[in-house]
Formats: structure tokens, C-alpha cells, sequence
């Protein structure tokens, strides 16, 4: 097992390995009387193992939600928040999720509404919740206007990694999290870049060791942001700061919503990494060469590069609500070269046209 310490106001702990849920008591404590376990409803024989292990300790009342981003909305929070004032929970109880990224959100949020906030442990079983939304507290549920527009800052008392939940994932949703991995290699890390590129993809299965490493790697990624930025405010010497992990996310949020998030999310980054790559080198800059390198590396994983689901007219009305733009100025996390990121603030649209050609095919 490795252990990776996520520092600042409220730390906690990332464990990494095999077979963690006997360490659940651990990181809920003593003071923790009722648990409430969201899970993702198709996951309802896993979860149970997870029940199990907080028997002993706790009084656990489990909740089963739905599927994928269907289980973001005000309705199902709401539900939530009935539930738990039905079981008395209090500000000394805890809330544990055990999913995917869909169902770690919706937790997420649970958590930090209830009560104005009360503990949360993560057990991610996506290899996306996994490397993205397990760690760094950003909770959120989606509306018609777009995704995760509604949501707080809470952080987790602790993530669970079990990579023995991989086994179970489809092919098509291991791929997908390679999407928000190969991503950080472009932002951060691009040994992340090297050993995608040296590693045949089938190769990349559930007990393979450079798939450990390369979820570690991206999970360093994110702890090294957020540490740094918690809440999004920017970061020091004009590094974007906690926005960098929003790379790609500006039309992959909005191929989403258009999509009526059918698609998956790594697909979707994929997506928008390539798009972003592409209006940074007809602006000067990124090199040809990088910008090549996006298509290349996501397509080696079997990710998406392109996309005709949508025009650009279609889609944005969806950018102009992300959530980096600032009044009516569409700003974009951009790189200014590997490792590089930086902002485009407020491009031309015929440049933002231009670019969206480049991945329209």
C-alpha cells in the first residue's frame, strides 16, 4: 500500500493498494455513531463488503443511488438530506460513498450540506474518482444550465483506493479514466506522457504495476494543485493555480451537457485537451509538435480526438457558463509549453472557430 499525505487546513490521507476497507474505522474514528454509505446502486454486492467492515463499529444505514450522472441532481440530494434527518444524523456522524465519480460528487456534496458539513471518506471504484474526484474536495450536482454548477469545497477525512475494485470495471470506463490521467501529463507530469507512450494499452489492466504507478503519478498531480489552491483562488509566479485541473474541461463540459452526459467524462477531456492544445498553438503558444502530441497520446489509450456530435454554434452557449469565465470573457487553461499551463483570456471566436475545425472531423 502506499500512503500519500495531503497537507493544508484540514489533511487527510490517500491510501493506495489492495483490499482497504478494514481501514475505514481507522479514519472515521471513536466520536462516529451512525454512517451513512452511498453507493453507486449497481454496486450493491461490493458495497456490502464495505458494510461490513463498519458493522462492528458503527450504526450503518446504506443508501443506493443512481446510476452515473443521474445521480447528481437536486432530487437525489434531497432525497439524501430526508434520509439522514430520518436516521438522526448528527454532526459527530460520518458519510462514506463508494463509486464512481457521479456518486463521490453527490456524496461529496451531501457531506458538506448536511448540518453545514459533517465527515466524509471516499472509496472511489472508478479509476476516474480514483485520479479526479475523490481527492482535493470539490463536491458538486449538476443543473440544466450545465455540470457541477452547484457544489462547495469539503474536503474528505480520508480516500480509499482500492485498486481491487478495478477488476470489476468495464474496459470502455478503465479507458475513460485514462483521460483525466493522461491529462496531468500534459499539466504536470510528463513521465505520465513517457510511460503511456512506452506501454502497449493492453498492457494497462486492473494488477498491472505501471497502471499503479500512473494513478499514483496523477494523484501527486492533484494533491501538489490543490494544497496549493484550495478553492480556486490562483496560484503564485502566474502559475493558474487550481485551475489547471480544469485543463480541457471548458468544451468537455460542454460536449457533455450537449450529449445529456451520455459520454463519458475522460472522453470528453480527451476531447477538450485537443481542442485546448489546438487554439494555443494558432495563438502563438504551443508548438506544433505538442500540439500533435495530445492526438497522439489520447488515441494511444483508445480516447477520443475528435468530435461531430455538435456544431461549434451548438456548443457555446455550454462554454460560456464554465466555470472559468469571468462576466462575458471566455477565459481557457491553455499550455505555453509541457508542463506550462497558463490562461487564455477572452480570444478572438473566430480563433475559438478555428480551433473547434481542428477536432470537428
Amino acid at each position: 500500500m502506499t500512503t500519500l499525505h495531503v497537507g493544508g487546513a484540514s489533511p487527510y490521507d490517500v491510501h493506495i493498494g489492495r483490499d482497504l476497507a478494514d481501514r475505514l474505522p481507522g479514519i472515521l474514528g471513536e466520536r462516529v455513531e451512525r454512517v451513512a454509505l452511498l453507493y453507486a446502486g449497481e454496486l450493491g454486492a461490493q458495497a456490502e463488503r464495505v458494510a461490513r467492515a463498519l458493522q462492528d463499529h458503527y450504526d450503518v444505514h446504506g443508501f443506493g443511488l443512481p446510476s452515473g450522472e443521474n445521480a447528481k441532481t437536486a432530487d437525489v440530494a434531497v432525497q439524501c438530506w430526508e434520509a439522514l434527518g430520518e436516521a438522526g444524523f448528527t454532526r459527530s456522524d460520518a458519510v462514506v460513498t463508494f463509486g464512481g465519480g457521479a456518486t463521490t460528487d453527490l456524496g461529496g456534496f451531501v457531506a458538506a450540506t448536511w448540518l453545514r458539513g459533517v465527515r466524509v471518506v471516499h472509496v472511489p471504484t472508478t479509476l476516474l474518482a480514483m485520479v479526479d474526484a475523490a481527492v482535493g474536495g470539490k463536491t458538486g450536482i449538476n443543473t440544466g444550465a450545465g455540470k457541477n454548477l452547484v457544489g462547495s469545497f469539503h474536503e474528505p477525512a480520508g480516500v480509499l483506493c482500492d485498486l481491487a475494485t478495478l477488476e470489476t470495471l468495464p474496459r470502455d470506463e478503465l479507458v475513460a479514466g485514462l483521460g483525466e490521467v493522461v491529462k496531468c501529463g500534459f499539466i504536470a507530469d510528463p513521465v505520465i506522457l513517457e510511460l503511456v507512450e512506452r506501454t502497449d494499452p493492453a498492457d494497462l489492466t486492473p494488477d498491472s504495476p505501471v497502471l499503479a504507478e500512473l494513478i499514483e503519478r496523477a494523484i501527486r498531480v492533484k494533491i501538489d494543485v490543490v494544497v496549493a489552491d484550495l478553492k480556486e483562488q490562483g496560484g503564485a509566479d502566474g502559475h493558474p493555480g487550481r485551475e489547471v485541473l480544469n485543463y480541457g474541461h471548458t468544451l468537455g463540459h460542454a460536449i457533455e451537457k450537449h450529449e445529456r452526459y451520455t459520454i463519458r467524462h475522460g472522453e470528453a477531456v480527451a476531447i477538450g485537451c485537443c481542442y485546448a492544445a489546438e487554439l494555443a498553438r494558432l495563438a502563438g503558444r504551443l508548438d506544433d509538435a505538442t500540439a500533435a502530441r495530445h492526438r497522439s497520446a489520447f488515441a494511444r489509450v483508445g480516447l477520443p480526438t475528435t468530435y461531430a456530435g455538435a456544431g461549434f454554434d451548438e456548443l457555446i452557449g455550454a462554454m460560456r457558463v464554465d466555470k472559468k469565465a469571468r462576466g462575458s470573457q471566455l477565459r481557457f487553461l491553455v499550455l505555453d509549453g509541457l508542463a506550462k499551463p497558463g490562461i487564455l483570456a477572452g480570444p478572438d471566436e473566430s480563433l475559438l472557430r478555428q480551433a473547434f475545425e481542428a477536432v470537428a472531423r
